[in-house]
């Protein structure tokens, strides 16, 4: 009896022990298919939306090929703030030399992007030289449309000085002719395609503010400006393709970044997207936040190394402005500070211009002081607020309809003080103010500009984080409110179409 007994448990105790085994084999798999398959067993919808610094991307898994790609609708990641910077190569001129930057957008080192993961597809018109790196002089050879960028030799240079902070254009020209350049390592955020039907946004490729700066004026028998023959024909051109027909001229994207530039013709192309400065010479049906972005102007100081800035207590200057005083319309108020604030011993408020050194002067001035003040011009927005940005010193912005670049993603209130022109003049407010900033808060702030410098640099090749890269995707924010629009409108499109055909 016994023994039976004995051969029926060791059958039991076996099945046991193999159910056992069975199960740890089938957990361990589970995790490694958990761990390393593309077919997670999580809901998809999980994995679509990485949100980075309360940023949201999504990387369509699905984008096989440029025929088959949907619109692009998600923005890029935040920059990582961690990343050391890297020496980057002068082009434009002596003044325009900035750090290369890492973080979170862009691919590995050695690749130029890939356009099925591109942030944005973008077609460019091939204008004619004379709309662009022609006003730098330079001229192709034969059958050449655009310079080799894939030689730093032969790109032509930018203008420095003044001429500098409006330069945007080039440097995201540049960045889209790179992207077809396999020996340049950029970040892939924008990438050329030369079919539009394939393009998220169609890109307009006319330095406008070179050319209201250096072809404004008549010359010699002139009639007519350089500047207005170029806008006349611009328009021209553009309302005679097939891409400005398709959707009025929507997806077309225009910069327009001096204040005076595209003034002739930019009523007549106001239903496209504009890169600017900010609105403060445009009427709101021209120009708006809704379809169009601001963007950063170029700083014309040198950019501080984070070892090199001075903390709170290097900084005998407590207030710092050096510019025109006397200006009109909203920069009136500056004349109303000076009278307020120049004979304060611990208050730098005085003239200056570019001329005589100026630029190495209000660099060195701005990196001694813990304040300097951005004030209202002829305009809401003044490129002084990115040389403050550049050299560390916490910019206090007295513009009450400034528009800033990148707010959507960037707190200006954690690196700048906000103070109403109302409130500024009043006597002894904005020194009790500041003064009453301690230094363990303005050091935080002082912090956070070591940190954010980064996304208003202008660079090339454009580096991960930087300004070139920030701009395209305000851009693709925008085209996504327009890929809605149009998508809404086709509801009933085809049903119609099919209707009317039956």
């Amino acid at each position: 009896m016994s023994t039976m007994l004995e051969k029926s448990v060791l059958p039991s105790r076996f099945l046991f022990c193999l159910i056992i085994v069975s199960m740890f084999f089938l957990i361990l798999s589970s995790w490694f298919l958990l761990q390393f398959s593309n077919n997670s067993f999580v809901t998809s919808s999980v994995f679509k939306v990485i949100l980075v610094n309360s940023t949201s991307v999504y990387i369509n898994p699905y984008r096989k090929s440029e025929q088959s790609k949907p619109p692009f609708f998600s923005s890029a990641a935040s920059p990582n703030y961690n990343k050391e910077p890297m020496r980057s190569q002068q082009v434009a001129s002596q003044n325009s030399s900035s750090s290369k930057r890492s973080g979170s957008l862009g691919q590995d080192k050695g690749k130029t992007g890939d356009p099925n993961q591109a942030l944005l597809r973008v077609y460019m018109y091939d204008l004619p030289a004379e709309f662009h790196f022609g006003l730098l002089g330079w001229k192709g050879s034969a059958n050449q449309m655009w310079p080799d960028v894939g030689n730093p030799n032969q790109i032509p240079r930018y203008p420095g000085g003044l001429n500098l902070q409006h330069s945007m254009e080039y440097w995201l020209t540049l960045d889209l002719l790179s992207s077809e350049t396999p020996n340049v390592v950029r970040p892939c955020s924008a990438i050329r395609v030369q079919n539009s039907s394939q393009a998220d946004i169609i890109f307009v490729p006319f330095f406008s503010s070179l050319s209201y700066n250096k072809y404004s004026k008549i010359h010699g028998k002139e009639k007519v400006s350089v500047n207005r023959k170029l806008q006349d024909r611009l328009v021209a051109f553009l309302k005679d393709q097939d891409e400005w027909k398709r959707l009025g001229g929507k997806n077309h994207l225009i910069m327009a970044h001096h204040p005076n530039s595209m003034l002739i013709a930019r009523r007549k192309l106001a239903t496209a997207m504009f890169l600017l400065a900010d609105f403060g010479r445009y009427p709101v049906e021209i120009a708006n936040l809704e379809k169009d972005v601001i963007t950063p102007y170029k700083h014309v100081v040198r950019t501080i190394a984070a070892s090199d800035s001075a903390p709170f207590e290097r900084r005998p200057i407590l207030v710092y402005f050096q510019g025109a005083i006397y200006r009109k319309d909203g920069g009136a108020i500056r004349q109303e500070l000076y009278y307020l604030l120049k004979d304060e011993k611990d208050v730098h408020f005085t003239f200056g211009s570019i001329q005589a050194k100026g630029i190495h002067l209000a660099a060195q001035g701005m990196a001694s002081s813990k304040f300097c003040l951005n004030i209202a011009g002829d305009t809401p927005s003044s490129n002084r607020l990115f040389d403050a940005i550049a050299s560390h010193c916490v910019p206090v912005i007295i513009s009450d309809d400034i528009e800033l670049p990148f707010e959507d993603v960037l707190n200006y209130s954690e690196f700048c003080i906000f103070v109403r022109a109302s409130d500024a003049v009043k006597r002894g407010f904005l020194l009790k103010l500041l003064r009453g900033i301690k230094q363990d808060k303005w050091t935080k702030m002082w912090e956070r500009l070591k940190q954010v410098v980064k996304h208003f640099e202008y660079q090339y090749p454009s580096q991960p984080g930087d300004a070139v890269n920030m701009i395209w995707e305000a851009v693709s924010h925008k085209v996504s409110l327009i890929q809605f629009e149009v998508h809404r409108k086709n509801r009933y499109h085809r049903h119609q179409l099919v209707g009317k055909t039956g």
